[in-house]
C-alpha cells in the first residue's frame, strides 16, 4: 500500500474529475486509524509499525466541513450545521475497526476516492458510505450521468430527505448543530481548576508525540494540548528555526508515536487535568486498559520525568513501578541500562531501631536491639545550609562558604538549621523508626561514604515531613540517575507544596540566624546577667546539646537563647577517656569513667530538661546544680545509685542529700560499678528495715471525700472550693459583714492599700463588700482575691476599705486547689474548650474532693467527684480527650495514675478531640498528626 500524505482538508465540492481511461478500483483491506471529515478517512495497513497509510474520500457525496482553528494553514473557520455529527457517526463507527475498501485516483485529482465496508469482505459488509447518507449527515452530489453506485446513494438520500433525518430535519434550528469551540485560553490554570482534578471525557484529536496530544474536553468543547504528566516519550528533532526536522530520526520516536495512536487517536477517554506549563497543560490520560503512561513506561518507550511528576496528585508510585519493569527487561530505551544501585544484604537494607541523637538537620544516630549505633542519612534531601555559598540550578554548591571564625556554630548561624534540628528531635529522639535503605552515596571530598535511608515513623516519611514544613530541600539528579529516595516523587511534591505556601526556607522574608549567648565561651556574663533569675527561678527549662562526661553537660537555654556548660550538683563522677584531638594526646579515663557517660547520653542526650541552678565553679566559667530528666529523675541521684558515682561532701547542705545518701548506700549493698569491691560498714538489715517502713508510707494512697462547692475555676485549671460544712458560717460571716459597712460606709479615698494587704472590696456586681487580698497596684486600680469565693477583679482604690479586725481573724473560705494528675493542652482553641466543659462540670455544684497530694507552695493536688454519678471528673476530661494526664512519680499516685493513662490512651485510639490529628505528645507538627 503507498503512503499518502495525512491532511485535514475536506474534498473539493466540484466532485472527482471522471477519468479518461477508468481502470477498476482497486480492493485492499485495512483498520480505521483516522476519521477527518463525514466523508474522509485514513486507512492504516494491518502490518508495520508504524504501518502505511491512505487517505479515502468517500465518493459521491459531500459531508459538511468542520472548523477550523487558527494557524491550522488560514484563518479561523466555524462548523457548517452537522459537520460534527457526520464525523462522529463516523468515528464511533470505524474508529480501529477492520474494514474493506475500493479506491481509483482520477488523473487529475491528488487525492483517492473510493467505498468503504465494515469487515473483511464487502460482499457481507456495511457499506459505510450508504450508512451516512441514509442518517442525512452528508449531501450526494448529483452531477453528470448517475453511476448505479451514485444512483443508490440518491435513493437513500431522497429516502432521508422524506424522513426528516439528520440534516434534513425540518424542527432542527441549524445554528444548533454548530460547536462553540474554545481554541485558546486566557487562562489556562482557571481551567485546572474547575476540573478540580477530577476526570474529564474526553477525545484525543491529535498525537504529536507519544508524550504530547491534542484534545477536546466534553461537552464544553475546550481545544488543549496536553503534556502527559510524569513522562517523556522520544519526540522529533527540531531544527534551528525551531521546526521539526524529519531528515533527523530519532530512536523509538516513531514507535512511541504509533503506539499511543493505535490507543488514543480519536478515542473516547478521561484526562485528569494536573497542572500547566506556559500554555500546554499538564494532565493523566485514562482509558479502557488503564493510564497510558504506565503502558508507556513498561513497554520502554518513555522515561519518568522528575518535574512533571511533581504535580501529580496521585499515581506516581505506579509510574516508577512501571519504568523498572522496562529496565529489568532492558526494553527499547533501556535496551543497553546497567543498574547503578548496588546490591545490599537484608540485615544493612532494612532496620528498625531507637533513635538516639539527631544531626544538624540531615542525619541521625539509631541504636538497634543489640546495641549497635548506625548513623543513617535521610536520602534525597539536603538541610538549610550556609548562605554565602554559590548554589547551581542542580543544588549542588559550586563554591562553598568560606570559612568561619573559631567559635562559629552552624546549627545557630545557619538559617532554619536550628529549626530543622528542633523538629526532628521533638519528633524522632527516642522514638523507635524503621529505615529503609536506598542507596549508598560514595566518598568524595574528603566526606565518608554515606548510607542514605528513607526514615519511617509511625509509618510517615520524616525526610518529606521537612520538605514539607520548609525545613529541608531535594536533591536534584540526572534522568537516568536511580541513586534516590524510593519516595523521591512524594518529596517533589512536598517541595512544591512548601514553595507555594513560602514556608520557611522558600519564605519570602529574610532568613534571620538564631542569635545564641555563648556562655561556654564569654564566662564573664554568667554571673552578672544570668545566675541571679536562674538561682531564683524554681526550675529552668533546657537541652541538652553534648555530653561531655557522667556530669558534665552543655545545655542551651531556649528562655533565655544562651549556651552555658553544666556541672551536676552533689556528686562525683569518674573522668570518661578522651579521643586525640587538635594535637592533643588522648586520654585514658577513670574506671567506670566510660560508663557513666554512657549512662547520661542515653537519658538526656538531646532531651528537654529542667534544671536548678545554685552556683557556678571557682572560674566562674560553668553553673552548678541538679537536673531533671523528661521523666522527672534527678539525675545526679540515678548516678549515685547506679554505683556510676558517689556523694559530694557539698551534698551535705542540700536538700536532696537524703536522697543521695540513700541511693549510694543502696549501690553498695549492691556492689554495683565502682562500689565493686566495696566492704559493707554498716549492717544491711537496718536500713531495709527502715525502707519497707518508709516504703508502707510512701505509697498508700489516703481517700477521705469532703463535700465542697467550687465556685471559681481560672484559665490554668485551678479551682476554688469551698467546703459544704462551712457554708453556715460563711453565710453568717457575710450578713454581719455587709450590715457593718451599711451601717458605718467608708470614705471613698480615705484608704491606700498596699500589695497583700487583707482588705474589704465592693463587687462590682451587686455593690456588696466582701474580704479580699490586694495582689497588684496599678495607678489608682488595684487587682483583688475575694478570698472566701475565688474570684479575682480590678477595679478602683476607691471602692476598698479597711477590713475591720472582727473579720480578718477567720480563714478564707475558698482554698485553691489543682486539678491532680492533669494538664491543659498547648493548643490555645483545645485550652478553652477544656476549661469549658470543666467549667460546665463543677462550676456551683456540690462534689466530693479527695485531696492526693500536698504540695508546700501551691495549691494541693486533688480529684473531684460527682456523687451521684460517682464519676471522677478529672478523669472524664482525659476520657474525652480533652486534657493531657500529667507526668507525675510518686508511688502513692501509681494506681491512678495508670487509671488515668488508660483513659488517655482509649480517647487517644478513638481520635477524641485534641487527639483527632494523632498523637500530640510527639509533636505539634500538622504533617504527622
Amino acid at each position: 500500500m503507498a503512503t499518502a500524505a495525512n491532511t485535514t482538508a475536506g474534498p473539493a465540492k466540484d466532485g472527482a474529475p471522471a477519468p479518461n481511461a477508468p481502470a477498476p478500483p482497486k480492493t485492499l483491506n485495512g483498520i480505521v486509524k483516522q476519521v477527518l471529515s463525514g466523508d474522509t478517512v485514513v486507512i492504516r495497513a494491518t502490518k508495520g509499525a508504524p504501518p502505511p497509510e491512505k487517505q479515502i474520500t468517500f465518493s459521491h457525496v459531500l459531508a459538511p466541513k468542520l472548523a477550523r482553528r487558527p494557524g491550522a494553514g488560514g484563518d479561523e473557520t466555524k462548523d457548517e450545521p452537522w459537520a460534527w455529527e457526520s464525523r462522529e457517526f463516523l468515528r464511533k463507527k470505524l474508529i480501529g475497526v477492520e474494514v474493506t475498501f475500493t479506491y481509483d485516483k482520477p488523473a487529475n485529482s491528488n487525492r483517492e476516492y473510493g467505498f468503504v465496508w465494515v469487515g473483511k469482505d464487502k460482499e457481507t459488509g456495511e457499506n459505510v458510505v450508504e450508512s451516512i447518507v441514509r442518517e442525512g449527515l452528508v449531501t450526494v452530489r448529483r452531477e453528470g450521468r448517475p453511476t448505479p453506485e451514485q444512483q443508490t446513494l440518491i435513493e437513500l438520500e431522497d429516502q432521508a430527505r422524506a424522513a426528516n433525518r439528520g440534516k434534513w430535519a425540518h424542527n432542527v434550528n441549524p445554528a444548533d448543530k454548530v460547536r462553540n469551540i474554545k481554541w485558546s485560553h486566557e487562562n489556562p490554570a482557571h481551567i485546572v481548576d474547575i476540573y478540580g482534578g477530577k476526570p474529564v471525557k474526553a477525545i484525543i484529536e491529535h498525537v504529536r508525540d507519544g508524550s504530547t496530544v491534542r484534545a477536546f474536553l466534553l461537552p464544553d468543547f475546550h481545544y488543549i494540548t496536553l503534556m502527559i504528566a510524569g513522562i517523556r516519550c522520544p519526540g522529533v528533532k527540531l531544527d534551528a528555526d525551531g521546526k521539526p526536522d524529519l531528515s533527523v530520526k530519532v530512536p523509538f520516536a516513531d514507535e512511541a508515536r504509533y503506539y499511543v495512536e493505535t490507543r488514543l487517536l480519536q478515542r473516547d477517554v478521561e484526562i485528569r487535568l494536573e497542572s500547566v506549563n506556559n500554555s500546554n497543560f499538564i494532565g493523566t490520560i485514562l482509558y479502557p486498559k488503564g493510564n497510558i503512561a504506565e503502558s508507556l513506561l513498561r513497554e520502554g518507550l518513555a522515561k519518568c520525568v522528575d518535574w512533571s511528576m511533581a504535580v501529580m496528585k496521585t499515581g506516581a508510585d505506579k509510574l516508577r513501578a512501571a519504568e523498572r519493569v522496562a529496565k529489568e527487561k532492558r526494553l527499547r530505551q533501556w535496551q543497553d541500562y546497567q543498574a547503578k544501585t548496588p546490591a545490599f544484604n537484608s540485615k544493612e537494607k532494612d532496620f528498625t531501631g531507637t533513635v538516639v541523637e539527631v544531626f544538624n538537620g540531615d542525619a541521625i544516630n539509631v541504636r538497634l536491639a543489640n546495641g549497635q549505633v548506625k548513623k543513617v542519612f535521610f536520602s534525597s534531601i539536603r538541610p538549610p545550609r550556609d548562605q554565602r555559598a554559590v548554589v547551581g540550578t542542580d543544588g549542588e554548591e559550586i563554591v562553598k562558604a568560606p570559612p568561619r571564625g573559631k567559635n562559629y556554630r552552624p546549627l545557630y548561624e545557619i538559617p532554619h538549621m536550628f529549626e530543622a534540628r528542633e523538629f526532628l528531635r521533638k519528633k524522632l529522639i527516642n522514638k523507635k523508626v524503621q529505615c529503609n535503605l536506598d542507596y549508598i552515596s560514595p566518598m568524595r571530598d574528603n566526606f565518608p561514604e554515606k548510607h542514605c535511608y528513607t526514615v519511617l515513623i509511625g509509618g510517615q516519611n520524616v525526610a518529606e515531613a521537612m520538605v514539607a514544613k520548609g525545613l529541608a530541600t531535594c536533591v536534584r539528579y540526572r534522568q537516568d540517575d536511580d541513586q534516590r529516595s524510593s519516595a523521591y516523587d512524594q518529596l517533589i511534591a512536598a517541595e512544591q507544596q512548601a514553595i507555594k505556601g513560602q514556608k520557611g526556607l522558600h519564605a519570602k522574608k529574610d532568613n534571620a540566624t538564631l542569635r545564641v549567648n555563648d556562655l561556654t565561651v564569654e564566662h564573664s556574663r554568667i554571673k552578672v546577667q544570668y545566675l541571679p533569675s536562674w538561682q531564683r527561678a524554681l526550675r529552668t527549662e533546657a537541652i541538652v546539646e553534648f555530653v561531655a562526661s557522667g556530669s558534665r553537660l552543655r545545655l542551651y537555654v531556649p528562655k533565655d537563647s544562651c549556651l552555658v556548660t553544666f556541672l551536676l550538683a552533689g556528686i562525683s563522677c569518674p573522668r570518661s577517656s578522651r579521643p586525640a584531638l587538635n594535637g592533643v594526646p588522648a586520654q585514658e579515663g577513670e574506671p567506670y569513667g566510660d560508663e557513666a557517660l554512657t549512662f547520661t547520653r542515653e537519658r538526656v542526650l538531646q532531651r528537654d530538661v529542667s534544671v536548678h541552678i545554685d552556683t557556678t565553679d571557682k572560674a566562674g566559667s560553668s553553673v552548678i546544680g541538679w537536673l531533671w530528666t523528661d521523666q522527672n529523675v534527678n539525675l545526679s541521684v540515678a548516678l549515685v545509685e547506679e554505683g556510676l558515682a558517689e556523694v559530694h561532701f557539698s551534698a551535705e547542705k542540700s536538700e536532696y542529700y537524703r536522697l543521695l545518701k540513700s541511693a549510694e548506700d543502696r549501690a553498695k549493698a549492691a556492689k554495683k560499678n565502682i562500689w565493686a569491691n566495696y566492704v559493707e560498714q554498716v549492717p544491711e538489715e537496718k536500713v531495709v528495715v527502715e525502707e519497707d517502713k518508709d516504703e508502707k508510707v510512701v505509697v498508700e494512697r489516703k481517700v477521705n471525700y469532703e463535700n465542697v462547692i467550687v465556685t471559681e475555676i481560672t484559665d490554668t485549671l485551678t479551682f476554688f472550693a469551698q467546703s459544704v460544712d462551712n457554708g453556715p458560717k460563711l453565710e453568717a460571716l457575710m450578713n454581719k459583714l455587709h450590715a457593718d459597712f451599711q451601717a458605718n460606709p467608708p470614705i471613698a479615698g480615705s484608704y491606700t492599700p498596699k500589695r497583700g494587704d487583707l482588705v474589704a472590696a465592693q463587687f462590682t456586681f451587686d455593690n456588696q463588700w466582701y474580704r479580699a487580698k490586694v495582689e497588684r497596684i496599678q495607678g489608682n486600680n488595684a487587682t483583688v482575691l475575694y478570698i472566701d469565693y475565688g474570684n479575682k477583679e480590678t477595679l478602683p482604690i476607691s471602692r476598698l476599705a479597711a477590713l475591720p479586725p472582727a473579720f480578718s481573724s477567720e480563714k478564707p473560705y475558698a482554698t485553691e486547689y489543682a486539678l491532680a494528675l492533669i494538664a491543659l493542652p498547648a493548643d490555645n482553641e483545645d485550652k478553652e474548650e477544656a476549661l469549658r466543659a470543666f467549667s460546665d462540670d463543677v462550676l456551683n455544684h456540690k462534689l466530693q474532693l479527695n485531696v492526693e497530694l500536698k504540695v508546700g507552695n501551691g495549691p494541693h493536688l486533688a480529684t473531684l467527684h460527682d456523687p451521684t454519678t460517682k464519676t471522677d471528673l478529672g478523669k472524664q476530661l482525659v476520657a474525652d480527650g480533652l486534657v493531657l494526664v500529667e507526668k507525675r512519680r510518686e508511688r502513692r499516685l501509681k494506681e491512678l495514675v495508670e487509671q488515668y493513662r488508660t483513659a488517655q490512651e482509649a480517647a487517644l485510639a478513638a481520635h477524641l478531640a485534641i487527639w483527632k490529628y494523632g498523637d500530640i505528645t510527639q509533636d505539634d507538627a500538622p504533617e504527622f498528626r
